[in-house]
């Protein structure tokens, strides 16, 4: 491990340091949750390192791993050899430790994807339609998750912690954005999406908002967690976002924190225009919108958000705007949270999403920042796939991290 990694791990350490539970049940919970955590974060880990980084000692340390490879929830690696001393040996996630289900209901698309315990995409389905309804997606949800659960062994299948909803919240208010009917829209008024779902699957349902959950999975699965503070910008067909602070996911009281659609910013790049919300500057719609007025097929965007056709110049002058607006943003979210990272996700090929947090960083530079600290502008690592993996990061949060991650509710009885 690097000197840079061994300092990220104490600090990583430091921040799990949480109230340990009441009782020895608490304390052993919370040092299993704990080692889980760090090997997570680093790859791969030595009983030694672990004791070292956790301040456990190497026979609690070794009795702690062990159980959890007797779980099925770590595994040994192949020994170290070539230094001084014995042989170590590292261990690692058992990807087959756990599986988890994730559902993103997008404003143009759906995915229901199956990951493994390390956050690998094992079974997806994707769906595109010109706007969600609830009855579409239940019924997207009803035929496809026994198709997912097919790909499992029993064993597997005996292993799965749970499916999670990412959903944007009260989307009957961006009907006209969309393009979609008042009437279609105000259905999802009156339905709890978790509930209908929760009614035909076989494991618990969990439901948080779409940007939140992209951010919980850079958070849990990416690299964004080497910053001990940043915001999250994930640019969907409405861009969204979520916020991690002292190490730790960041919800807010109503679970939405980090709406960073609803930002007042500038008009696109150097106009006179009066500010407008993020949402109307940044977000991907707004490329299709363009692209429909000049006569050009956007249908690429949402059917295959990885890989776009050649949109030319209409894609780089969208580039420039977002970029512009989001820079915006960035500064007024810093001069507010002082965050050590700006990170920029999205439904997008990598290479745009490179473009766009380049252009990003950028018109950064060119803002005044006097009585700011300094913030990196960086990449996300997650992808198009965030929301729906994020999704189905929920229910392993909850069985498998400590408690101040666990940032989604579960669906109502009854």
């Amino acid at each position: 491990m690097s000197a840079h990694d061994a300092e990220s791990a104490t600090l990583f350490v430091q921040d799990l340091r949480v109230a340990s539970g009441a009782n020895q049940t608490g304390v052993r919970l919370y040092n299993e949750r704990l080692i889980l955590s760090l090997v997570r974060r680093f790859a791969r880990l030595s009983k030694v390192e672990v004791a070292r980084f956790t301040g456990l000692s190497v026979q609690s340390t070794s009795a702690i791993m062990n159980r959890l490879q007797t779980d099925g929830l770590l595994k040994r690696e192949a020994p170290l050899r070539g230094r001084v001393g014995q042989p170590t040996t590292p261990v690692s996630l058992d990807a087959e430790g756990a599986f988890s289900l994730g559902l993103n209901i997008g404003r143009r698309s759906c995915d229901l994807v199956m990951i493994d315990f390390c956050g690998v995409v094992r079974w997806r389905e994707h769906v595109t339609f010109p706007y969600p309804t609830p009855s579409g997606i239940v019924e997207f949800a009803r035929k496809n998750l026994p198709l997912a659960l097919a790909s499992l062994t029993p064993a597997q299948a005996s292993r799965v912690a749970g499916l999670g909803i990412a959903s944007p919240f009260e989307l009957w208010k961006w009907a006209r954005e969309i393009g979609a009917p008042t009437s279609e829209m105000d259905a999802w008024r009156n339905v709890v999406i978790e509930r209908e779902i929760a009614a035909f699957c076989p494991y618990p349902v969990s439901l948080c908002n779409d940007g939140t959950s992209a951010c919980a999975a850079e958070f849990f699965f990416g690299d964004a967690w080497r910053h001990r503070d940043f915001l999250y910008f994930f640019v969907g067909s409405f861009v969204g976002g979520g916020l991690v602070i002292d190490g730790a996911l960041f919800p807010g009281r109503t679970g939405n924190a980090a709406a960073v659609g609803s930002m007042p910013v500038l008009a696109a790049r150097d106009s006179a225009e009066a500010p407008a919300q993020l949402i109307s500057r940044a977000s991907i719609f707004q490329l299709e919108t363009r692209l429909d007025a000049a006569k050009r097929d956007p249908s690429s965007i949402w059917r295959t958000p990885g890989k776009w056709d050649d949109f030319g110049s209409l894609l780089e002058d969208w580039i420039e705007d977002a970029a512009a607006a989001l820079a915006y943003a960035s500064v007024a979210a810093a001069a507010v949270i002082d965050v050590a990272a700006v990170v920029i996700d999205g439904a997008m090929p990598l290479e745009v999403r490179a473009r766009l947090t380049k252009r990003v960083a950028a018109r950064v530079e060119r803002l005044d920042r006097r009585g700011l600290s300094a913030f990196a502008v960086v990449a996300g690592s997650v992808g198009p796939d965030a929301r729906a993996i994020g999704g189905a990061a929920l229910p392993l949060i909850k069985n498998f991290a400590r408690d101040r991650e666990v940032l989604f509710k579960d669906a109502p009885n009854g």
